[in-house]
């Protein structure tokens, strides 16, 4: 089996994880987590220097999913990765679990922080890339991010100070699916074009198909090239990727699939 045939073997089964946590634990948010599947299970299963073995590392990369709302699919990649046991995926969002709808610091091993407040991720990564040059630790740190979270103008405060501080070590990836909350991420705030506006702010960008991973796991590797400037990914890609009655429909922001929705997502995604 060919790496990119592996990771879409892992990308598929992620998405019926993700589904499945869903309908058990009655979570909305499935829209947002299926559409950054690929993007991180190319970042762990290919990309970042963590071992589950030493989740706590000080040499460790480091990683902020800074759209909090879409932990369901961190839970699943770090289970598949090996931090903790895959039958805990069975808790979330349940009372007293470990795996709570959003994050909390270190609920489970690879989770770095609380997240899900948007716009405050890519501000926790540039303290840790910045302490990265102080200490001259060679780890990287990367932070996922919702093109509606560009919104917010913490966003664009952080992402004019990275550049300043030749941050090269920190990478920010953009899930642009197109859609946030209440609408189409275009008719709410003007981000177009968002990859002018991250090179004028000093930052070296490409933008990507978030669902090819050829072009993810090439893009990330341009990310390493020395440039003395941090990096930002505009990765575009499908609310709802995955399942074809999930996908570009925002109702699947809130809707809890059903046990008829969830064989039918699993036919689409296992057969």
């Amino acid at each position: 089996m060919t790496l990119i045939e592996e990771l879409k073997k892992i990308a598929a089964l992620t998405r019926y994880r993700i589904i499945e946590m869903s309908h058990r634990g009655k979570a909305p948010h499935l829209g947002s987590s299926l559409s950054c599947v690929d993007l991180i299970v190319a970042a762990y299963f290919h990309f970042l220097r963590i071992c589950p073995k030493n989740p706590c590392d000080p040499n460790r990369d480091r990683f902020f999913l800074s759209k909090g709302h879409a932990v369901s699919t961190l839970y699943a990649i770090l289970a598949e990765k090996g931090f903790f046991p895959l039958d805990l995926l069975k808790t979330f969002n349940h009372n007293a679990s470990a795996l709570p709808e959003h994050p909390t610091p270190h609920c489970v091993p690879g989770i770095e922080v609380a997240t899900g407040s948007l716009g405050h991720g890519l501000s926790l990564g540039i303290g840790h890339a910045l302490a990265a040059l102080i200490q001259q630790k060679n780890y990287r740190t990367m932070v996922l991010m919702s093109d509606g979270e560009c919104n917010e103008g913490s966003v664009w405060e952080a992402a004019l100070f990275a550049p300043v501080h030749k941050l090269e070590n920190l990478i920010a990836v953009i899930d642009f699916n197109k859609w946030q909350a209440t609408g189409k991420s275009e008719e709410i705030m003007q981000l177009s074009p968002l990859q002018d506006k991250w090179t004028a702010f000093g930052w070296q960008t490409y933008e990507v198909n978030g669902h090819c991973f050829e072009d993810i796991l090439s893009v990330f590797a341009k990310s390493e090239n020395p440039s003395g400037k941090p990096t930002a990914i505009i990765a575009h890609t499908i609310k709802g990727k995955g399942v074809s009655f999930m996908e570009n429909d925002n109702n699947w922001h809130y809707r809890i699939p059903n046990e008829e929705e969830l064989s039918l997502a699993k036919k689409e995604l296992l057969s």
